[in-house]
C-alpha cells in the first residue's frame, strides 16, 4: 500500500511524516530548532538555515518505513493560515523541499497551512476525524497563536478556518515561555515548567481577562514577575502561569460556544499537551484534545491533509473514520 509523505517546517521544529493508506498509521520524525539558552525564539534567517540542515535527516529517519511502499504523494505547509498576508520564510524550506520531491518522483504536491495542519492533527490522534463533515470550532494554542476557530467543511481549502477570538497581546505559549525564561527555564519552557508547577500544592487562585472572545495575556508576566520578587517560590509562580493560560482558554471556549452554539470543540498547538492545562479546560465542556506527540508541531496532519485530497474517500483507513 502506498504513503503519504508530510512536510513542516515550522518556527519550532523541523518535521516530516508518512502515512500509511492502509490502516492510517503515522510515522514521525521531528526536531526541534536550537537556540541559544536564553534566548526565546530564533531569527527567522537562522529557523530557515536550521531547517535546511535538519530537514534532510528527519527524512532519513523515515527510510526503513519506505523498505516495503511507496510514496504516492506529498503535503507541505506554505505557511502559518489560510489567510491573506500570513507569510514566514521558515515555511519556504520545507515547500522547496516538498516541490522538489513531486516533481522529480512525478508525484502529486498538496499545499496547505500549518494551523490546518495542526487542527488535523488533533482530529486524527483524538479519533474525531469524522468533524471534518460537520461545522466544529477548534482552539490553536500555542507560542505564535492563542485563536478560538469555527471550522467547516469547504471543497477548496478541506476546512474553511474563521477566527473566532484570539489573544490581543501576549500569545499563550509566549506568557509560558517568557515566564519559563524568568523561571532560570531552557527555551521551550512547557514541559519544564509543567514539572515545576507538579512540586506545588498549594492553592492558586487566577483571573483570565477576558474581551468578548478574546483574551489578555501581557499582565500574566508582570504579575508572575512581581510574584518572584517579593519572594514567592518558583514552583508557585509555574503553578499560578498555567492555571492563568488555563483558565484563559476555558474562557474563550465558554464566549464561543455562547456564540456560535453547542458545537463540538478539538483543542491543538503545543500548549494544549500540558497535563495541567488540560482537566481545567475540560471541566464541562464536551471536548477532545491532541495528543501529546501531535499536538506540538508536526507535519501529521499535513500528511492526513494531502490523504484527504488525493485519496477522498477511497481507502479502508479513510472509509472507517
Amino acid at each position: 500500500m502506498a504513503l503519504i509523505l508530510g512536510i513542516d517546517t515550522s518556527n519550532y521544529t523541523t518535521s516530516a511524516a508518512l502515512l500509511d493508506l492502509k490502516d492510517g498509521k503515522i510515522y514521525q520524525a521531528k526536531q526541534l530548532l536550537p537556540v541559544k539558552p536564553g534566548e526565546a525564539g530564533l531569527r527567522q534567517s537562522d529557523a530557515v538555515f536550521h531547517h535546511t540542515r535538519q530537514l534532510p535527516e528527519q527524512l532519513e529517519q523515515l527510510k526503513p518505513v519506505l523498505q516495503n511502499d511507496t510514496i504516492c504523494a506529498v503535503g507541505v505547509s506554505s505557511r502559518p493560515r489560510n489567510l491573506d498576508g500570513s507569510y514566514m520564510p521558515c515555511f519556504l524550506t520545507g515547500l522547496g523541499m516538498a516541490r522538489g520531491i513531486a516533481l522529480t518522483q512525478h508525484l502529486p504536491l498538496h499545499i496547505t497551512s500549518h494551523q490546518i495542519g495542526h487542527v488535523l492533527a488533533a482530529l486524527y490522534s483524538a479519533g474525531r476525524l469524522e468533524l471534518r463533515h460537520r461545522p466544529f470550532l477548534a482552539f490553536h494554542v500555542s507560542g505564535g497563536t492563542t485563536d478560538s476557530l469555527y471550522c467547516a467543511p469547504d471543497a477548496a481549502e478541506l476546512l474553511k478556518i474563521t477566527p473566532c477570538g484570539t489573544s490581543l497581546d501576549l500569545k499563550a505559549g509566549q506568557a509560558i515561555d517568557r515566564v519559563g525564561l524568568m523561571l532560570g527555564l531552557q527555551f521551550p519552557c512547557g514541559k519544564a515548567l509543567e514539572q515545576l508547577a507538579a512540586g506545588c500544592t498549594e492553592k492558586v487562585s487566577v483571573r483570565p481577562v477576558i474581551r468578548g472572545m478574546d483574551c489578555c495575556l501581557s499582565g500574566l508576566e508582570n504579575q508572575c514577575r512581581k510574584l518572584l520578587e517579593n519572594g514567592t517560590a518558583k514552583e508557585m509562580v509555574a503553578k499560578f502561569c498555567l492555571l492563568t493560560v488555563a483558565e484563559t482558554v476555558r474562557a474563550m471556549t465558554r464566549a464561543a460556544l455562547q456564540n456560535y452554539g453547542d458545537l463540538p470543540v478539538i483543542y491543538a498547538g503545543g500548549v494544549m499537551s500540558n497535563r495541567l492545562i488540560r482537566p481545567i479546560i475540560s471541566r464541562q465542556i464536551d471536548c477532545a484534545f491532541a495528543e501529546p506527540d501531535f499536538a506540538c508541531d508536526n507535519a501529521a496532519g499535513v500528511a492526513v491533509y494531502a490523504a484527504l485530497r488525493e485519496k477522498g474517500e477511497d481507502t479502508p483507513w479513510l472509509s472507517s473514520v
